[in-house]
């Protein structure tokens, strides 16, 4: 994806993520990707300076290095220090105060987007979170009423009606009340991102789309009826629903421009087989966009020098690419 060619610049501010874990790398090594690049938005971090001045020295990344127009928002709490690859609270409060600020900041019109680098579940819940990932606090802190998750992976885009719930529990909000919402949610989000009139697909929940009923009645009983519904009384561009081992192909082959994903690896697996390192997550329903990568803290190889920031990279890309169109539609499609 290029970056938006508009001429306009813009405000993009990062969160390094859970201190512990390969958000500063990735944030680090992928800035220093962007040095060469004619491109004079202002980037503005968040997170613990003391932190990320221990990563650029570990991956011997000087800051001369990056480019010339970033600036750095110091959360503090970096006494005691953290301990690269270890879960802990302090790690958890640098996070979260990082996420604070940034909102802050963008519902001030200080930043125009926002990307996220990835916080620990576990770190944040001891620090007194109350939410446990960012969707969830990021609708708590703007007050949104409604937000989504997206993933895109080149022209795959999908929107997920479910997410961190268990899997037993997912399948039991799949009524044809909830997928029904779902539609109207991913026909919102496509002209977020300026694609009117967008064909979305409906992945099925069981085996062959449930085989007639002989593999699950969901199909017929609660998917089918939200689809005819969204169609004919919403005049949706959708359709489905469709087996999912074969749906997310289709999609990604230009058949659909978003298809729905029941629960949340159903969609994951798809995106990530397709492109692991390139695929974006976006929140979508927020009064601006938030993109991030699509994996954890990978406590393992922190500060190892080894973490892969195409992801990182790619989160940029895609929050300056949408941003312009992203917050001209926000006001038309939320008013």
């Amino acid at each position: 994806m290029e970056v938006k060619e508009s001429g306009k610049l813009m405000a993009l501010g990062i969160t390094l993520g859970d201190p512990a874990g390969i958000g500063p790398e990735i944030v680090a090594k992928a800035l220093s990707k962007f040095e060469k690049n004619d491109d004079d938005d202002d980037l503005i971090l968040f997170g613990s300076k003391d932190n990320f001045e221990q990563i650029l020295s570990l991956i011997k990344i000087q800051e001369t290095y990056l480019p010339r127009n970033v600036q750095f928002v110091d959360v503090g709490l970096a006494r005691p220090s953290v301990e690269l690859g270890k879960l802990s609270k302090t790690a958890g409060l640098i996070a979260l105060e990082s996420i604070r600020k940034a909102v802050a900041f963008a519902l001030e019109d200080k930043i125009d987007a926002l990307v996220t680098a990835p916080i620990n579940k576990e770190a944040i819940i001891q620090a007194g979170s109350k939410f446990i990932d960012h969707t969830a606090m990021l609708q708590a802190l703007t007050k949104a009423k409604e937000v989504s998750t997206v993933f895109e992976t080149g022209t795959l885009r999908v929107l997920f009606m479910t997410k961190h719930v268990p899997l037993r529990e997912a399948v039991s909000q799949v009524t044809k009340e909830r997928v029904y919402e779902a539609i109207l949610l991913a026909k919102r989000n496509l002209e977020l991102l300026g694609i009117e009139n967008g064909k979305i697909a409906l992945a099925a929940l069981n085996p062959h789309g449930g085989d007639g009923g002989i593999l699950g009645k969901e199909e017929i009983e609660e998917l089918e009826p939200a689809v005819k519904k969204a169609a004919t009384t919403n005049s949706i561009n959708v359709s489905g629903p469709y087996p999912a081992d074969s749906v997310f192909h289709r999609a990604a082959n230009g058949e659909f421009d978003l298809v729905v994903s029941l629960y949340h690896d159903q969609g994951h697996i798809a995106t990530k087989m397709l492109d692991f390192s390139g695929t974006v997550s976006m929140n979508l329903g927020l009064p601006f966009l938030r993109t991030s990568v699509d994996h954890g803290t990978a406590f393992d190889i922190a500060g190892k020098g080894v973490a892969d920031e195409t992801s990182m990279i790619q989160a940029i890309r895609v929050a300056k690419h949408y941003d312009e169109t992203y917050k001209k539609n926000y006001a038309r499609v939320y008013g």
